[in-house]
């Protein structure tokens, strides 16, 4: 690595690209931190200041930023087959293997097959694609509407925007794919039910979930997505209730469950896949992420055996698979996926998120009971969120001002955390320590002090 110097006059010169998710204006005018270097669940900017990464890159980096196994079979595989093509007729050794890995994996969530992504987005777009061609697969060729929740995220295609439940990820982009509906996330904080019991809230929701499919017409909706725990929306963690009642419901009128799992799979929540969380099996299910620790491009979506049976047993064109990336199944990214998944089992890595996570949900509640401004602490396993309000009766949010100070100040005491609106969101590698909890939170305690 070169010395932390040697990249100063990165900072001193224009950055010439755009940032996803920003204003490009306000990017310009308040240029973005340059990170040079990472090691274990640190890493380290332009001006040599080093902090823990308690956003663990993008909820990704479970493994942290020196996981030696999966650089060496990434670098293995570049020198061994660096690409090769899995489109039809041909593929390489380690899709077959990340395949095999994948389906016993899965197993335990009624899943058995696995189809290669880039990433999240395109591992939510291929849901939505498989949901549809399920249906006329079985001749039921009116099912083409989805449902999902507000506050769910679902990538940044055209389907995954249409099935956003956040303005700011559709609005710009409008409009979207016809078809799409949404009811009220399962959200005991903020809902428009006038009670904050979440049980109450998860058998309001699906009661709306059922009357929606009902309005629309039961043999016109294919599917319906959600997030076990709503991420990018503000960690948003429904009653244990809810998914089964969606499960139920669905089975009821014949719709599929897409379990939209690119944050919750692999352990972050402190259970191996957050539909398992809450025991249910859904009909799809889609990963990227962690499933190589973000050191490669990856994704996949696992399809349960009803939806197999239907494809494999098809005998006419809609069974054909008109959908795939040039990127589907890349050797490269196979070969880091499955070092990635061997040492989250070795390391047992669900364990630590369940126990580092008791501490981290803990603190968070401490800092709400200390704080006027936090009006809400959530979150499960390592997954945290601290809602600032500027005042706890109207839970009216607070300002962008008092955002940017707690981050900052947290940021200069040695931990980086994400802010979306007035949420403060905290998605750590999964490998950090007690230790480690105990820096974010005492970085988060500088913050909201700082902010009066």
């Amino acid at each position: 690595m070169r010395a932390t110097q040697t990249f100063k006059h990165l900072a001193e010169h224009d950055q010439p690209f755009w940032h996803p998710m920003a204003h490009p204006a306000e990017m310009r005018a308040h240029p973005s931190k340059i990170f040079v270097s990472a090691e274990g669940v640190e890493i380290t900017d332009i001006h040599g200041h080093t902090v823990l990464d308690a956003v663990g890159g993008l909820w990704n980096v479970n493994l942290g930023y020196s996981c030696e196994p999966v650089k060496k079979a990434i670098a293995d595989q570049l020198q061994q087959l660096p690409y090769y093509s899995s489109f039809r007729g041909t593929t390489t050794a380690p899709v077959v293997e990340l395949g095999q890995v994948l389906q016993e994996w899965f197993a335990p969530d009624g899943l058995s097959r696995s189809f290669f992504t880039s990433g999240g987005s395109d591992s939510v777009e291929t849901c939505l694609r498989l949901a549809r061609q399920y249906h006329k697969v079985r001749g039921d060729r009116d099912r083409y509407k989805f449902i999902g929740l507000k506050k769910g995220y679902h990538g940044t295609h055209f389907g995954g925007a249409s099935v956003n439940g956040n303005a700011n990820f559709r609005r710009n982009y409008e409009p979207l794919l016809p078809g799409t509906y949404h009811i009220p996330a399962p959200w005991a904080y903020r809902n428009p039910f006038d009670t904050s019991d979440p049980e109450t809230v998860a058998r309001l929701c699906a009661r709306l979930l059922e009357e929606e499919i009902q309005f629309q017409g039961p043999d016109t909706v294919a599917a319906f997505i959600m997030e076990p725990v709503l991420g990018a929306g503000g960690v948003i963690v429904p009653h244990a209730s809810f998914m089964p009642q969606v499960r139920e419901i669905c089975d009821r009128y014949g719709v599929l469950l897409i379990a939209d799992e690119v944050i919750t799979a692999f352990g972050r929540t402190g259970a191996w896949t957050g539909s398992r969380l809450w025991g249910v099996k859904p009909d799809l299910i889609s990963t990227a992420k962690a499933i190589s620790n973000a050191y490669f491009p990856m994704g996949a979506v696992m399809i349960s055996d009803k939806v197999v049976e239907a494809f494999e047993n098809s005998k006419d064109g809609f069974g054909a698979i008109g959908h795939g990336y040039t990127y589907s199944g890349h050797p490269v990214g196979c070969a880091a996926a499955l070092a990635t998944l061997a040492e989250t089992r070795r390391l047992n890595i669900v364990d630590n998120a369940a126990a580092r996570g008791a501490e981290l949900q803990a603190g968070l509640q401490a800092l709400q009971q200390q704080y006027e401004r936090v009006g809400d602490a959530r979150g499960i396993g390592l997954m945290g969120c601290l809602e600032l309000v500027a005042d706890r009766a109207s839970k009216q949010p607070t300002d962008k001002g008092t955002m940017e100070k707690v981050a900052e100040t947290a940021y200069q005491n040695g931990v980086i955390v994400r802010t979306s609106g007035n949420n403060l969101i905290i998605s750590p590698p999964l490998i950090i320590t007690a230790q480690d909890v105990k820096r974010i939170l005492t970085a988060l305690d500088a913050g909201l002090a700082a902010a009066g």
